[in-house]
């Protein structure tokens, strides 16, 4: 079984968002809010090896959803 480059791409970035969104340096929304973007084309990349339209689908899906919730966390906070 031969495994895709788009599917060991998608795992690597995937992991490193996660983790740097987890653990940031800087503890700023900002950079929370890339690293959840640089997880959700991880994302992309792995459901890319196996079907486009999947990776697409799921691209839009995740990113209005991580997006809604963590300005919703950003308002609250602010507004604290």
């Amino acid at each position: 079984m031969i495994v895709q480059p788009e599917f060991i791409v998608g795992c690597i970035l995937l992991l490193a968002g996660v983790i740097f969104t987890a653990y940031p340096r800087e503890k700023t929304y900002l950079t929370r809010l890339i690293n959840m973007e640089v997880a959700e084309f991880g994302l992309v990349f792995i459901m890319l090896s196996f079907n486009e339209t999947l990776a697409l689908v799921t691209f839009v899906a995740v990113n209005v959803v991580t997006t809604l919730i963590f300005v919703r966390v950003i308002e609250k906070k602010e507004g604290a």
